[in-house]
């Protein structure tokens, strides 16, 4: 794999400006007007990512990005394009995706558990004043200390109710939860139910691995998050990123200065981040930004203005691509002169007047090179991608999902004992032992990967066999069995390996904020281990990124 990414070209010149992949985790932006061409970069950069061997995240606000997992070549302006840039056509390839969608309309669902929302994002979410966004923090730390998982909406809706009718017995040890806060966190749960956000919620969660593949040709999965639905309810779609943005800091150990990142993130709209996010959050991700590119991960934002980011965000991202910007407005001449203020100068190139004059495809461009210094800025056409150029028909889009080794993991909903069945005394002893059960955890027991489940689909014999609570794709006899009957056993092996794919997302991964406000970054991990008398809890404080509480797994 090539150490360089060939994004773009000056025509003039013939020369080639090349990403160092080295430098790719130091974070990027992507500005410009609307139809200036940042969908088609967006794309470029995914597929460059991807044949580098990188795997990407992407989302896809319009719906289009989603034709990077075809071949192009059908499309006359983009073949002429490679001409203008004196470029032969390139081998059409598609490139391998992945499709996610919270809804689970038009990908794999993605969900996450209330818990590991935390309270900050989750106030957020709910558009919670200071004083009720407190006493949301107070219902995590309550949860957390009874050992109640708040996994889904009804779950936080048992909670509150549970707590206003106990607010007099919890006063004592809690302080005062007011009716009037727990009524107004009520009333936003029932709205936010109300939008299809609860479909987000719950269990199996997304295990941040899964993001994070490389196929057998050695190129990296693009992993398109479906954002179209999303980006009717702006406060969804922001939640949704930040999560995805602390799950992987969480997660990740550190790496250090790697040859190339391991993710890459691309996020569209990326002005929904900040648009009326509280101080604390701002920081949170400042914060971010500029530590997890040592989990090797790189951060590229794409918006229509550099000055859609705070400055204290700004100042992270190292490599920049700026379409044309118009200047009809004051404020978008103070954006142009933003752009020209902090590229790195070149004697050839007058961005300030550039910026306003550029058509589309064409962009301003300063990457770090190798020791980490911005190169100055030149004028640039951006190299198209091989892959199609538009959308996926819904019947192709439908096919690569049901052909995806990931729809084992996350098709079928998990819904155990929780909070709900606790608080509201729903489930009896049998069946709360029986729930147990599914969460129980051993030594010898882990999940599939997803190599091993797209193997397995594939009636591919792996090296060795791991044994598990029950069967997987193999019958008793193991994985020498002869192919009939392991065709023969397949649908009912399948339906198995759900509800074992689903015990990584059953272990409880309470979260519950500690505090917001002091430096560094504040969790909680706890394991829960289970056996036939009972559960034990262990906990151990470590800082983290969102003032949340979280479960390694």
């Amino acid at each position: 794999m090539s150490t360089n990414l060939n994004l773009c070209r000056i025509p003039e010149t013939g020369r080639d400006i090349l990403l160092d992949l080295s430098m790719a985790s130091r974070h990027g932006l992507v500005t410009g007007a609307t139809g200036t061409g940042k969908t088609v970069t967006l794309q470029a950069l995914a597929e460059g990512f991807s044949r580098a061997g990188v795997p990407v995240l992407c989302c896809d606000v319009k719906g289009d990005l989603s034709g990077l997992a075809a071949a192009g070549g059908a499309n006359t302006k983009i073949a002429a394009a490679f001409g203008k840039l004196g470029l032969p056509e390139p081998a059409w390839l598609a490139n391998p995706a992945a499709f996610w969608d919270v809804s689970g309309a038009r990908g794999h669902p993605l969900r996450a558990t209330v818990s590991d929302l935390g309270p900050l994002l989750l106030g957020r979410l709910l558009g919670l004043g200071d004083v009720q966004a407190d006493t949301l923090r107070l219902l995590f730390r309550i949860a957390d200390e009874r050992d109640l998982p708040v996994l889904d909406l009804a779950d936080l809706r048992a909670l509150v109710e549970w707590a206003t009718t106990n607010a007099a017995a919890l006063k004592a040890e809690y302080g005062l939860m007011s009716s009037s806060s727990l009524g107004a966190i009520q009333r936003s749960i029932l709205v936010l139910d109300d939008t299809g956000a609860g479909r987000f919620f719950g269990e199996p969660a997304l295990n941040i691995d899964d993001l994070i593949r490389i196929d057998a040709s050695g190129r990296g999965v693009v992993n398109v998050l479906a954002s179209e639905d999303l980006m009717a309810e702006p406060a969804l779609y922001a939640t949704v990123l930040l999560h995805l943005l602390g799950e992987l800091f969480e997660e990740l150990p550190e790496a250090g200065d790697l040859a190339k990142p391991k993710l890459i993130l691309l996020l569209d709209e990326a002005h929904l981040l900040f648009d009326d996010a509280p101080k604390a959050l701002v920081e949170a991700v400042e914060r971010t930004a500029r530590l997890v590119r040592s989990k090797g991960v790189g951060l590229w934002l794409v918006t229509q203005s550099p000055l859609d980011v705070p400055e204290s965000v700004l100042g992270q991202l190292g490599n920049r691509i700026h379409h044309a910007l118009r200047a009809y407005t004051p404020k978008d001449r103070k954006a142009v002169d933003s752009v020209a203020q902090t590229l790195r100068p070149n004697p050839k190139v007058d961005a300030a007047s550039v910026i306003t004059e550029l058509g589309v495809g064409e962009a301003l461009v300063s990457f770090l090179d190798a020791d980490g210094r911005p190169t100055p800025v030149e004028r640039v056409r951006v190299v198209p991608p091989a892959s199609r150029i538009g959308a996926l028909l819904p019947a192709e889009r439908a096919a690569l999902v049901a052909a995806s080794p990931l729809g084992v993991r996350y098709a079928k909903v998990v819904d155990r004992e929780s909070a709900y069945e606790i608080l509201k005394g729903k489930m009896s002893g049998p069946a709360r032992n029986g729930a147990e059960n599914t969460s129980r955890t051993g030594a010898g027991v882990r999940e599939p990967t997803i190599e091993e489940i797209e193997a397995e689909l594939r009636g591919i014999p792996l090296p060795g066999r791991v044994e598990y609570d029950e069967p997987h794709f193999a019958n008793e006899s193991g994985y020498e069995d002869e192919p009939a009957t392991r065709q023969a056993a397949k649908p009912a092996a399948r339906a198995a390996a759900g509800r074992v794919a689903a015990s990584r997302s059953s272990a409880s991964r309470s979260r519950a904020q500690v505090d917001g406000t002091a430096g560094g970054f504040a969790t909680e991990l706890a394991r829960v281990a289970l056996s036939a008398a009972g559960r034990e809890l262990g906990r151990q404080a470590v800082r983290s990124i969102l003032g949340t509480r979280r479960r390694r797994r």
